[in-house]
């Protein structure tokens, strides 16, 4: 019995019993990021499942046992189990029957080993009995993890024309949990970074984000672009936007900010809007992530001294990314949340002006003005009121 495994929470919250039980622990092993993360000692967010059964009979059998399933990749063998501790994604052993480097045509195995032969890298291909928790690693696993070490599991060029997403999950996982170099990895990556240009736009960019979404991805990031993997996919990014990530991780560092993915890219890229729309459509970002990207790349255009006031006009995240981009102190704003601004368009129109745009103009004029004067109260408010009145 592996005694981190032994000592952990998630073998024993409540239903993987249940489950073991259903499905028999012959035929099922725990497996990738739960087991690996519990041996580094860090937080287990999902629990995934091998089997020997296929998912006909995964289903059938949690259905006999009152486990509700959902078929999440049924396709490609895979079932989600809905334990009363939380989800648990089952999938029958596999082994690739043909790929392009976008995608794989898989056949169901019967052995645990095949199984873990068609994985990325040896941390990912341990395999833990759900009763007695002893882990099978058939390649060497468990001493890369010891020494830090993502390596990929038998010829590194191989696994990447299996499927050429593998070179940027090498950087994520080398950012995340690496510190021993891999020579063979590191080569094979930036030989072959060019095919990286036939997967989607969608695969990248879930990739890129989730690696600059780690606590410090910048020293990868620097090895990305020295090697010419970053040009391929980000080629706006140059020496200089590297060291303003680098910069930028510091600042969210030193003024208690978690990391943010999106203003970590606007770091990597030229402070120009038309740049960020551009990258935004190529990566198919979402409109908020895409409208997030462009207002940070408008930072350095006069940020107000009042950062409340842009915290106001463009939300407090919006305003965090532009300061912290611009190396400025955003921490007034960590929990700061908007004001409600105290005046209606219908109490203009009871003083006598009729609705249209003139009650929008004089409406937003008294707002830019509360807003300039650091939000004032109801009273000074309706001073500005009387002002804006006069004038009109």
């Amino acid at each position: 019995m592996n005694n981190a495994l032994a000592s952990a929470d998630w073998p024993r919250r409540e239903g993987m019993r249940a489950l073991t039980a259903a499905l028999g622990a012959e035929h099922i092993r725990w497996v990738g990021g739960a087991v690996r993360d519990t041996l580094l000692d860090h937080p287990v967010r999902d629990v995934d499942c091998a089997t020997t059964h296929t998912p006909d009979i995964v289903i059938d059998l949690c259905a006999k046992a009152g486990i509700r399933t959902v078929p999440t990749g049924i396709d490609h063998g895979t079932v989600t189990a809905l334990t009363e501790g939380g989800p648990v994604e089952i999938t029958t052993l596999r082994h690739d029957v043909s790929t392009d480097g976008r995608r794989a045509t898989v056949s169901f195995a019967t052995e645990w080993r095949e199984d873990a032969a068609r994985r990325d890298f040896t941390i990912n291909a341990l395999y833990a009995h759900p009763e007695t928790l002893e882990i099978s690693d058939y390649f060497g696993g468990q001493a890369d993890l010891a020494a830090r070490r993502v390596r990929f599991i038998g010829d590194a060029r191989a696994r990447i024309a299996e499927d050429h997403l593998r070179i940027l999950r090498y950087y994520r996982f080398q950012a995340r949990f690496g510190s021993e170099l891999d020579h063979d990895a590191e080569e094979a990556c930036a030989d072959l970074a060019e095919t990286l240009k036939g997967l989607s736009r969608e695969r990248i960019a879930s990739e890129l984000l989730n690696l600059l979404g780690l606590t410090d991805p910048h020293a990868t990031v620097s090895r990305m672009r020295e090697r010419g993997v970053l040009g391929v996919i980000l080629p706006e990014a140059c020496k200089v936007h590297v060291e303003a990530l680098a910069r930028l991780i510091a600042a969210e560092r030193a003024q208690g900010f978690a990391p943010e993915a999106l203003r970590r890219l606007a770091a990597l890229l030229p402070p120009s809007p038309d740049i960020a729309e551009s990258i935004s459509a190529r990566l198919r970002l979402s409109r908020a992530q895409r409208a997030r990207l462009v207002s940070a790349a408008e930072r350095g255009a006069g940020t107000d001294t009042n950062i409340e006031g842009l915290a106001y006009r463009i939300s407090p995240d919006f305003a965090i990314d532009r300061l912290l981009l611009e190396d400025k102190d955003a921490r007034a704003l960590a929990s700061w949340q908007p004001p409600t601004f105290p005046l209606k368009g219908g109490a203009i129109v009871a003083r006598g002006v009729a609705a249209g745009p003139q009650v929008a103009r004089i409406l937003q004029a008294v707002e830019k003005r509360w807003v300039d004067e650091g939000f004032p109260d109801a009273a000074r408010v309706d001073t500005l009121l009387n002002e804006e009145l006069g004038n009109a």
